[in-house]
């Protein structure tokens, strides 16, 4: 049996068997995630009345990623789910599914108050972002669970904090390239356009609308590497790298592996400015 088929079946068994979602005494919060940095969002703010469960684990792409039947076990029985809302596939394709699972779970839109550009749905690369996902994510708790809402503010309060600093880090460092620093960047995969955005940077991608780049478009990606004397080709780990490892070598150049999806958020997004403040 495949494994989309499988999913299915099962997604069938769960509805019919029901789901069971109240809180009971000293049990934590069960709240389920999308991706990775929201579970660093959720567990930040729930501290230890939380459980966190994330559907697309680390190393899958939200693109492509299918839940296994323990995830749509975990579904059953969550009180609140956080979707990203900007577009993530996995949710265009499985979201109305999990809702029929467990048709009791308080949803919470990730996206709520964020301005959408364009296709992307990467809005958590944002440290600006990030803080609007983190007030929804609190709003959420607090409505499931108002007796615990000066624990959840207190949390909210010192981890927006630290996104606060972390946006001034990266706005300081790279301030300080500003006379060195070439603003492109060239990616494999177009992640980084609210990033980028933030801090006057320019995404160049090499895949775009989930294709590969023709003949034509390498040469061309090529030249413009040369022409702007970019030497870095920034890859996520989630894809295939032989096209930017093949401009890398037309350029003697070098791929870079960055992480989008990353839990350890703060973390993450700090490394990626640094590298690419030293393009």
């Amino acid at each position: 049996m495949g494994k989309k088929i499988l999913s299915f079946f099962l997604l069938s068994v769960f509805l019919s068997a029901g789901c069971v979602t109240e809180k009971q005494v000293g049990e934590k919060i069960l709240v389920v995630v999308t991706i990775p940095p929201q579970a660093e969002f959720v567990e930040k703010i729930g501290g230890d009345l939380v459980e966190v469960e994330v559907m697309v684990p680390p190393g899958a792409s939200p693109h492509t990623y299918d839940p296994l039947p323990s995830q749509l076990s975990d579904v059953g029985r969550a009180r609140m789910y956080a979707k990203v809302g900007s577009g993530v596939d996995f949710e265009l394709s499985w979201f109305s599914k999990l809702q029929e699972i467990n048709k009791d779970m308080f949803v919470v839109d990730c996206s709520k108050g964020i301005e959408l550009i364009g296709n992307d749905p990467h809005i958590w690369t944002s440290p600006k972002n990030a803080q609007i996902m983190v007030e929804n994510i609190y709003e959420g708790l607090v409505e499931i669970d108002p007796v615990n809402q000066e624990y959840y503010q207190r949390n909210k309060e010192n981890y927006l904090s630290v996104l606060d600093g972390l946006d001034a880090d990266i706005s300081d460092a790279l301030a300080q390239k500003t006379n060195k620093i070439n603003r492109k960047i060239i990616v494999y995969h177009p992640a980084w356009t609210y990033f980028c955005r933030d801090y006057g940077l320019e995404q160049i991608p090499i895949e775009e609308g989930g294709k590969e780049p023709t003949p034509r478009g390498l040469i061309n990606l090529v030249n413009q590497a040369k022409a702007d004397n970019i030497t870095i080709i920034f890859a996520s780990p989630q894809f295939n790298t032989d096209s930017a490892e093949a401009i890398a070598r037309e350029i003697n150049g070098v791929v870079v592996l960055i992480d989008p999806l990353k839990k350890e958020y703060v973390d993450n997004i700090q490394k990626v400015a640094g590298a690419f403040a030293e393009v």
